[in-house]
């Protein structure tokens, strides 16, 4: 009836690795799973450090997904039909779902790890916004169309070739308007929590859910078992007792850093580091990941650290240290840039939401002196 039978297979092996250590995941909300009379509830998804969705399965091939604790959707199998008495607050959305709308690119390397390209037929990236080669060449042969962004859809081209299913991240809130009016032309809208778990992995786990809407649940779950790997590939990583620090600097001078519970810090402590900025934000419980630092409390906290990473990701990608110091000059008399561990991200690694593993394994790579296999980090001379 569904192919989970890999999924569990591959969940099971992996919870027995001694190397990997998972995080007790799932969401930590209430759930309702009596929805219908229609439907009787079998059991749910098992998730291993996601914590912002949940999947309930139902006899038939149905399936409840809730985002965020508050936003629900009933898949319904092809041929089927929902339920007359579903709770009204459930968005229904129909399978096949092959003509997606997908303005969160940070989910575009899900469908890739899954050969599901198939299924989305517009992008809100244009082609040379797309670092990830599979859909910079989609978008350049046709098969997927550029429909504008998340603020200025084509609602005309939308509506003409039929799409049935919008993915979008949270900028979505932004402009409320267009959210209402994608709804009002009757196109379900889908918002993008990936980004707001605190695991790392958790936001590859997201996988899962876009594995069931194209129907490539085992698919999904070999990619995310493969960024699972990655990751246990680093064994138990012990504490190095270096400190790094991951940032970038701002059009106006700033330097953006990454609060205490975003998962780049937690990923630079399964790597066996240690966050520069591991106070940062820690009680702040406001959505935003970031904080922006004046240069010299930028200067007074990390001008010790062991390691810098530059976040290449608004800006793009430095080329020399030199180009650096151009940000700022206070940067040269950091320790790290006089023992020669400036490290820039490739350009490519937001976008590249189902290689965290492989980043995790990076930053544990450049902590040891293991430079030949990084992926996503290269040294900056």
């Amino acid at each position: 009836m569904r192919k989970r039978g890999m999924a569990l297979f591959l969940s099971l092996l992996l919870l027995l690795a001694p190397a990997c250590s998972p995080a007790e995941g799932g969401a930590d909300w209430e759930r309702d799973t009596d929805i219908s009379s229609e439907l009787e509830y079998e059991d749910s998804m098992e998730l291993l450090y996601a914590e912002k969705f949940s999947v309930d399965y139902y006899t038939g091939g149905f399936a409840l997904i809730t985002i965020n604790s508050s936003e629900r959707y009933l898949v319904v199998p092809e041929g089927e039909s929902s339920p007359e008495d579903l709770e009204k607050d459930i968005t229904v959305l129909y399978q096949p779902l092959d003509r997606i709308y997908l303005v969160a690119s940070a989910v575009m390397d899900m469908f890739i790890s899954m050969d599901s390209l198939d299924v989305i037929r517009f992008t809100g990236t244009k082609a040379e916004g797309w670092y990830l080669e599979e859909a910079r060449q989609a978008v350049e042969s046709g098969d997927i169309l550029y429909a504008g962004n998340y603020s200025a859809p084509d609602y005309e081209q939308i509506l003409a070739e039929g799409c049935d299913l919008a993915i979008e991240n949270t900028m979505i809130y932004h402009t409320p308007e267009v959210k209402e009016q994608l709804e009002r032309f009757g196109i379900p809208v889908m918002v993008d929590y990936s980004s707001y778990e605190t695991e790392p992995l958790g936001r590859t786990e997201w996988v899962k859910l876009y594995g069931l809407l194209a129907g490539r649940e085992e698919e999904a779950a070999g990619a995310f078992a493969g960024q699972q790997e990655a990751f246990a590939s680093i064994g138990n990583a012990e504490d190095t007792g270096k400190t790094v620090a991951f940032f970038y600097i701002t059009n106006s001078g700033e330097v953006n850093v990454r609060k205490a519970s975003d998962y780049l810090p937690k990923m630079i402590e399964l790597a066996g580091g240690r966050y520069v900025f591991s106070d940062l934000g820690a009680e702040d419980d406001t959505a935003s990941s970031t904080v922006s630092l004046q240069m010299e409390e930028f200067y007074a906290a990390a001008r010790e650290a062991d390691y810098l990473i530059y976040n290449s990701t608004i800006d793009g990608e430095l080329s020399s240290v030199e180009e650096l110091f151009g940000k700022s000059e206070l940067l040269e008399n950091f320790k790290a840039v006089g023992e020669g561990n400036v490290y820039c991200t490739t350009r490519d690694l937001y976008q590249s939401s189902m290689e965290l593993g492989t980043m995790i394994a990076d930053i544990h790579g450049m902590l040891n002196g293991e430079e030949d296999s990084l992926t996503y980090l290269y040294r900056l001379d």
